[in-house]
């Protein structure tokens, strides 16, 4: 029997097309996918979608991810590496997490981190108060995965798969995006 998360993502995926591989996480103002219509004959369905619902269950966070992203074990280190290394406003450690180059925005201004020594020197304009409580406060049970990655809080923080082979088989898990939603 698949859980809530699993069919969420299983459904949420037959509707969606993959983005391409160097696309970004969906920005946090985006408009979210379209939810249940009360009268679901007259939608398509492609365009009717479940409405999520939080579960607090890290066995199904961890199927979820198993059948979306791939192997769950890979995914739930970085997870809880992240968490630490902002807990204890470690930046090298965070900088070693991240997928570059970087691309957020902040203040208004695209801003382009090349590498890790370059992320750590605006880690305070990247990892603002705001993003860094989002990653704290995250439940690893509470995780939203989709295949564009794990999200933590409200599109703070993701997390994915960087293909290393042309068939996608290795990857390289990484944070791919830490941006504000506000």
């Amino acid at each position: 029997m698949k859980t809530p998360i699993a069919v969420f993502a299983a459904l949420w995926l037959a509707g969606c097309t993959p983005a391409a591989p160097d696309a970004a996480p969906p920005a946090a103002d985006a408009a979210p996918p379209a939810a249940a219509s009360a009268d679901a004959t007259s939608a398509s369905p492609a365009t009717t979608l479940p409405v999520a619902e939080v579960v607090d269950d890290p066995l199904a966070v961890n199927q979820a991810i198993d059948e979306v992203l791939g192997d769950h074990v890979r995914y739930e280190a970085v997870i809880r590496q992240l968490q630490q290394a902002v807990t204890a406003n470690d930046e090298a450690a965070v900088a070693a997490l991240v997928d570059y180059p970087f691309s957020t925005v902040r203040d208004g201004q695209p801003l382009k981190v090349a590498d890790a020594d370059a992320f750590v020197r605006e880690y305070d304009r990247i990892m603002t108060p705001a993003i860094a409580e989002a990653i704290k406060r995250q439940k690893y049970s509470q995780l939203m995965v989709n295949y564009k990655g794990v999200m933590f809080g409200n599109g703070e923080a993701w997390v994915n798969g960087i293909c290393k082979d042309d068939a996608c088989k290795d990857v390289d898990v990484r944070v791919v995006a830490l941006q504000p939603t506000s």
